[in-house]
């Protein structure tokens, strides 16, 4: 799929300049092929100050940790391959950075200077440099684009993984109703210039397997296709809110009815680019798509709740998503998707602050809860759900407890339970220390950054570093606002190490044989970069500057291959002027050594110690992983895959979740039947039909691949015909207003959108539609069906653009 970009942001304030103070971290393991760094406040020269130096470093608070400085012969080597870079003579407040190929070492960095009059008008500056030796050089090729000015939030687009294309947007009078773009098929060697019919309001979107194929939403709301990288284009509708790229000549959009600009939305498809559209939902809300899985949420009439619908054909047949109901205050947002199942998050009731997740089986239908009081902030839509790719199965989030106080809970298990993260075994108890009260470890994640603390990064992992987890977070019986420490984990979240004390900034390369980091500070400069060949349980300190400099961001080519990493910053000069510096330090000559097999130790994933057959088995199979001892000082190599071996298991009861109308006690595998269910039906509607389910209480976990053992029964019977979606659109719209989608951008970063609702249903001695079920102890809930009567009857008929949002991620 194309790349995600990542946004890293320090602003340079002039008296004149309106911008921000603020840092942000680059998950260097993750697939972003760009990312934006700008200048903050220049120093006061009093201020401007080189942090403590290597010797006191050891000392103080990292007394305790493995912390040393490099030796003679390590400085020599790592001295004869640092390579600072200054950007003399440029005004950019901003600098883009894009990694353009494959492990070529190109990278295009295009510096900005805005002067905003107008959210519209943006008058300012662009130069554009390109590096084809990891960042150790750049040549300025601004005349390549004719030195034309290039608008921050449009900066560098580039195209999908493997592609050398680039998109560049040139800034164009806002009175105009054309625009300019600048492409490069060949890294940025050679760029031409293409003018637009239209304005674009957003980045071109590629499609995916075909990047000659671009689409285009410009300022009207019009939808625009390129099938020549945008040499040409070609209006496809207009009225558009939103779409995405299906699978191949596929794309979806929604629309207003009769191109006005009010009123419910439609859902349109084409399936041949563009020549022919077809309505496959009307009366759409909202819509995503992601992997199998294509969602509309749907308003009925006005007032009514949100319905949701899932498709797994592109469009063809829709199944309504079984959840429990919202009001228009509350919202729904996917936290993560693959081909198996869906974390959903529904929010509360209120301004709460938290919700429930839920997973969902293997058509996206049927849903079961699996964490209560999850911490999501409604405002902004931050929470600290974490997918741990270095771990298959691993999850970590974060839940507000009855006295708010905020904890951090792991699943190992893709939420069939979750338990809180054991405590560091070189931490001390930041708590009370009362009887009874909890220590353990609990991380940051976005939440903690929206919130200002000082976390300048979220837990980073990479697929290609197994079992390898690095965070922020503070030990105790709940999470700290205070400063907090850098913990790693090496096996997945099971354990735990503190590493490096107070923030930083960090980076995984070389498959996690290598990690670097950075401290992390608002009012000094900084020189001394760590590093450690051993998953973090020593450091190693270097002085990569004689002249500290203002820290912007940690830099390294996608997917954790590269042995380069490039410190970004500046140094105020005279006045309010400051001056760009890139130092590129290549640890490939420090680490010279090729690893051999005597290097590597065989790894059980998931394993407790215990020695029986099970021991390693989580959903269904273990697998064993060949690794890097933590005593190997030698490279992986970018020819390094990670090789592991598959074994299934004998199905347990822990390789089920708990089925609709049943629930698991607390360290219980056991499911047992709600109480107020007994001796009702289940039933929902699937593909137009309503299905009666028999169940034992046990449903596989989707993608378990356990093989014998235990059975459970499930059938799934039709009984009747079920009220299908609507794709016809002959019927005006209810809705008068049309509220704003909000996106959620991640470190992994995957686009998906919907809001969930369950079909209405009934208590008492009336059929039972649908009654979702718990994998933690709860409370028996009231009837809904009396709840939700009494808030039809109080519904408000006006929609806000500040509540209700569904969020999509």
């Amino acid at each position: 799929m194309a790349p995600i970009v990542f946004l890293l942001t320090f602003y340079l304030l002039v008296p004149f300049f309106f911008g921000q103070n603020q840092s942000f971290g680059f998950p260097s393991g993750s697939d972003e092929r760009s990312s934006v760094f700008s200048r903050g406040e220049p120093l006061k020269k009093q201020s401007f100050r080189a942090k403590r130096d290597v010797g006191s470093q050891s000392a103080g608070t990292e007394a305790s940790l493995c912390i040393s400085e490099v030796s003679a012969e390590e400085l020599k080597k790592l001295k004869q391959h640092t390579h600072p870079f200054d950007f003399e003579d440029d005004d950019g407040s901003t600098i883009t950075l894009a990694w353009v190929g494959d492990g070529n070492g190109v990278i295009l960095a295009l510096t900005t200077f805005e002067m905003p009059f107008h959210w519209l008008f943006k008058a300012g500056s662009s130069r554009l440099y390109r590096s084809e030796d990891y960042g150790k050089t750049f040549s300025d090729i601004s005349d390549r684009i004719n030195k034309n000015f290039i608008r921050r939030e449009f900066g560098i687009n580039v195209g999908p993984e493997n592609s050398q294309r680039v998109i560049l947007t040139a800034d164009v009078s806002w009175l105009s109703d054309k625009g300019k773009i600048y492409t490069s098929s060949d890294a940025g060697k050679n760029f031409q210039s293409t003018d637009l019919p239209f304005q674009p309001a957003v980045r071109m979107s590629f499609q995916p397997t075909h990047p000659d194929h671009l689409l285009a939403h410009s300022l009207g709301d019009a939808l625009w296709l390129s099938l020549d990288f945008g040499k040409t284009w070609t209006k496809v509708h207009e009225s558009v809110h939103s779409f995405i790229w299906g699978s191949e000549n596929t794309f979806f959009f929604t629309a207003h009815l009769n191109n006005s600009d009010t009123g419910m939305l439609v859902l349109k498809r084409t399936m041949d680019l563009g020549k022919t559209t077809e309505v496959i939902a009307k009366d759409v809300y909202a819509f995503g798509f992601s992997g199998r899985f294509l969602f509309a949420s749907i308003i009925k009439t006005q007032g009514a709740p949100r319905r949701v619908f899932v498709s797994l054909d592109q469009g063809n047949s829709w199944s309504e998503a079984q959840l429990p109901p919202v009001t228009h205050e509350q919202f729904y947002s996917i936290l993560a998707a693959d081909d198996d199942m869906i974390f959903m998050h529904v929010d509360e009731q209120g301004d709460a602050g938290f919700g429930t997740i839920y997973i969902s089986d293997d058509r996206g239908v049927l849903y079961s809860e699996s964490l209560n009081h999850h911490l999501f902030g409604a405002s902004n839509g931050a929470n600290d759900f974490t997918n741990v790719t270095s771990l298959r199965g691993v999850y970590i989030t974060n839940v507000i407890r009855k006295d708010g106080s905020v904890q951090s809970v792991i699943t190992f298990d893709r939420g069939g339970k979750w338990k809180p993260l054991k405590t560091p075994e070189n931490s001390h108890c930041a708590s009370s220390g009362k009887p009874g009260e909890m220590c353990n470890l609990h991380i940051h994640g976005d939440y903690s950054i929206s919130q200002h603390i000082n976390v300048p990064m979220p837990p980073l992992t990479a697929s290609s570093a197994i079992g390898l987890i690095i965070t922020h977070g503070s030990v105790g019986n709940a999470i700290s606002s205070l400063t907090p420490d850098v913990y790693i984990s090496d096996d997945g979240g099971y354990t735990w190490m503190k590493t490096l004390s107070g923030p930083h900034h960090y980076a995984i390369l070389d498959s996690g044989g290598l990690i670097v980091a950075v401290e992390y500070y608002t009012d000094q400069a900084i020189q001394t970069l760590k590093f450690s060949t051993d998953e973090g349980q020593c450091w190693k300190l270097y002085n990569f500057t004689e002249n500290p400099i203002i820290f912007a961001g940690l830099a390294s080519e996608p997917g954790t291959k590269s042995m380069n990493i490039s410190i970004w910053g500046y140094r105020p000069k005279q006045g309010y002027s400051a001056v760009w510096i890139s130092v590129t330090i290549d640890f490939e000559e420090l680490l010279t050594r090729v690893c051999d097999e005597n290097d590597y130790i065989t790894w059980l994933a998931h394993s407790t110690g215990a020695e029986n057959e099970m021991d390693g088995c989580i959903l269904g199979y273990k697998e064993k992983f060949r690794r890097l001892k933590k005593s190997s000082v030698c490279r992986n190599g970018r020819d390094y895959i990670v090789s592991k071996d598959q074994k299934p298991c004998l199905c347990t009861k822990d390789d089920y979740f708990c089925d609709f109308g049943y629930y698991r006690k607390e360290n219980s595998s056991d499911c047992i039947e709600e109480a107020d269910l007994k001796g009702h039906d289940l039933e929902y509607c699937l593909n137009g039909n309503e299905e009666l389910l028999k169940t034992k209480g046990y449903r596989k976990a989707p993608g378990n691949k356990c093989e014998g053992g235990f059975e459970a029964e499930r059938i799934e019977e039709v009984k009747a015909r079920c009220e299908k979606l609507r794709a016809s659109t002959d019927s005006k719209p209810n809705r008068t207003a049309v509220i704003a989608i909000s996106i959620l951008i991640v470190a992994a970063a995957l686009m998906t959108g919907v809001a969930l609702i369950l079909k209405k249903y009934v208590c008492g001695g009336r059929a039972l539609v649908y009654r979702y079920s718990a994998l933690q102890p709860k409370d028996d809930d009231p009837c809904l069906a009396d709840e939700l009567d009494s808030q039809a009857d109080n519904t408000r008929q006006v929609y806000h653009d500040d509540s209700d949002e569904d969020l999509i991620e």
